[in-house]
């Protein structure tokens, strides 16, 4: 199960204060993190990928994501040390979460009740792996600060809210620190390295004819863009299908290529 963390009991503490007891209730919750003090040694704690980029950069460490969405990536995962922006169609989300946790590393979603954790844990999410804070009080973007300081993947939604960019800098800053990814969502944040962007293509299952519209959904089809600094939008076509007892990833083939570069 998911672990929601308290934020209960921290009124009256000064700021270092709330940041040590928050990073006590993560730790406690979820266990030694990547990269965290008590992980232990490089021999115990999960191994990084490296996945071969463009030739114009060097490769870094990476987070995992689904097969289908990684060749749309420059890096074909999330780079660790950035700042991701996100929106449009769901099932993006929960399928990273799924990758990163389902690899041994650990996350953590703030300000974000309505999670789809049935939705994740069918696409293979390693649920004891991820905290989640649904109300994180009147400073969210606080809560994730704290977070990235031992959490591989901190995921923040922003309600509908802008940071200003002194702030979002600030966070960039401590993210490339610590070596924390962070996926950012429902908002507006300036200066995000990656953005992605996904929408619902259609669906495969109904019926057709006398049974139109009838039948369970079999796959929902997603249309993704991924924009960034350092290279050209790019386009695709993924396919969410149920697979047995559990949901599955591919590029969508009957239609065309599923890459394609935008002009």
């Amino acid at each position: 199960m998911p672990v929601s963390v308290d934020l209960d009991g921290l009124d009256g503490l000064s700021r270092s204060e709330r940041i040590e007891v928050l990073r006590r209730r993560i730790s406690g919750a979820t266990g030694p993190a990547a990269g965290s003090p008590a992980a232990g040694s490089a021999a115990t704690a999960p191994a990084l990928e490296s996945v071969p980029t463009e030739a114009t950069r060097p490769a870094r460490p990476v987070l995992p994501v689904p097969s289908a969405l990684s060749a749309l990536l420059p890096e074909g995962g999330l780079a660790r040390g950035s700042v991701v922006a996100l929106s449009g169609a769901g099932s993006l989300l929960t399928g990273i979460l799924a990758s990163v946790t389902a690899s041994g590393r650990h996350a953590a979603v703030i300000g974000m009740p309505r999670l789809g954790l049935l939705a994740a844990a069918e696409m293979g999410a390693e649920l004891h792996r991820l905290a989640l804070v649904p109300n994180p009080g009147a400073d969210p973007v606080e809560v994730a600060a704290v977070l990235l300081d031992g959490i591989d993947l901190v995921v923040l939604g922003l309600g509908g809210s802008t940071v200003p960019p002194s702030r979002a800098r600030a966070v960039v800053a401590r993210a490339r620190t610590k070596g924390a990814t962070l996926v950012v969502t429902d908002g507006r944040w300036d200066g995000a390295e990656l953005t992605l962007s996904a929408h619902v293509d259609g669906y495969d299952g109904p019926g057709s004819g006398d049974r139109r519209g009838r039948g369970r959904v079999r796959a929902v089809r997603l249309g993704v863009e991924v924009q960034g600094k350092a290279m050209r939008p790019r386009t695709g076509r993924l396919v969410v299908a149920s697979a047995g007892e559990g949901v599955e990833w591919s590029t969508a083939r009957e239609s065309g290529p599923m890459l394609t570069a935008l002009p």
